[in-house]
């Protein structure tokens, strides 16, 4: 108990870090939103014009830095993340909550299905090693991996989606002849239209999972405690999952906790590649508009993702290893 009490006050600090840098950034950086949205329009804003935008994009320049940490405090409290203005006068919060279903679908499962696969085969070819299994699976995958990420997405799309024709190339779902909701037209098209993303993210990913399971389960077979659990006779499958995979993936689970958090910023290539909607193209369009609020809204996201995924992987750890909670 005295464990967990130090880390959840721990991740509640590094929240408040979090929360405070967010903050300050945009407003230590030259110009503010309403000057980015004025240079987009390439003709002169007259000075009442000018104070309604700031009231409407939330710029205050004339109270003290103080005085903006509280009201922005008091805004986050409230849900409030401020006007984008790329979508103008759509609000950052609505944004996300449209763009981060499809990508916490999209990149979540995927990340979860490379993982384990990864992991599976890292296992299996580490207790196996040497055989014909070991001998050809890394360099496979290691090899599909290195392909640029760019030219494997593009290279499924053709031969898939063009070439064979078996899945859609574009979007998310069909424009044409599905409404979004809980239907089974939306669903079966979502997913007919999210194979081809995620076969392009599992493929590319799935290499670094299996290695360095792997590298780790040949270090835990070589120590004594799986010797002894071998020399009492114990079946295969406990000493392969039981003894050397528990210990050998406890470095992985801090891996995957820190992909778990950056899942909510986006697979940026796949989703130019197959024009799929989703926070990674957000967040480009963000940048290239100096759309502060959005790109503000989406780092406070991704911080709270990454420490809620590093907070679950500590809970993990402890579960995995006792000795963690000396």
């Amino acid at each position: 108990m005295r464990h967990l009490i130090r880390r959840i006050l721990f991740y509640l600090v590094a929240l408040w870090v979090s929360i405070t840098l967010n903050f300050l950034l945009p407003r230590l950086s030259p110009g503010n939103p309403v000057q980015a949205l004025i240079g987009r329009l390439h003709r002169r804003v007259p000075p009442q014009t000018i104070h309604s935008l700031e009231i409407l994009l939330g710029v205050n320049n004339h109270d003290s830095l103080w005085t903006q940490y509280i009201q922005y405090l008091s805004s986050l409290a409230h849900g409030d993340l401020g006007v984008s203005i790329t979508y103008l006068p759509t609000p950052v919060s609505t944004i996300i909550a449209q763009d981060l279903p499809w990508t916490l679908m999209l990149v979540g499962v995927t990340l979860v299905i490379s993982f384990v696969v990864g992991t599976l085969l890292g296992v299996v070819v580490a207790w196996y090693r040497g055989s014909g299994m070991d001998t050809v699976l890394p360099p496979v995958f290691t090899f599909l991996s290195a392909i640029p990420y760019f030219w494997l997405a593009l290279i499924v799309l053709y031969v898939f989606g063009f070439v064979l024709g078996w899945f859609p190339t574009l979007g998310g779902y069909d424009l044409n002849t599905t409404v979004p909701g809980w239907n089974m037209d939306f669903i079966t098209s979502a997913i007919s239209h999210g194979i081809l993303p995620a076969f392009t993210i599992i493929v590319g990913s799935i290499a670094g999972w299996l290695l360095g399971m792997r590298n780790m389960m040949i270090t835990t077979l070589s120590e004594d405690y799986v010797l002894m659990a071998e020399a009492k006779g114990l079946s295969t499958g406990r000493i392969m999952f039981i003894y050397a995979a528990r210990n050998a993936i406890l470095p992985s689970i801090t891996s995957f906790a820190l992909s778990l958090g950056f899942v909510v910023s986006g697979a940026l290539l796949t989703e130019i590649v197959f024009n799929y909607p989703g926070i990674g193209y957000a967040f480009l369009q963000a940048v290239d508009n100096k759309d502060y609020a959005l790109i503000q809204g989406l780092f406070l996201i991704i911080a709270i993702a990454v420490l809620a995924a590093n907070f679950l992987s500590d809970l993990l750890y402890v579960v995995l290893d006792p000795r963690v909670r000396q």
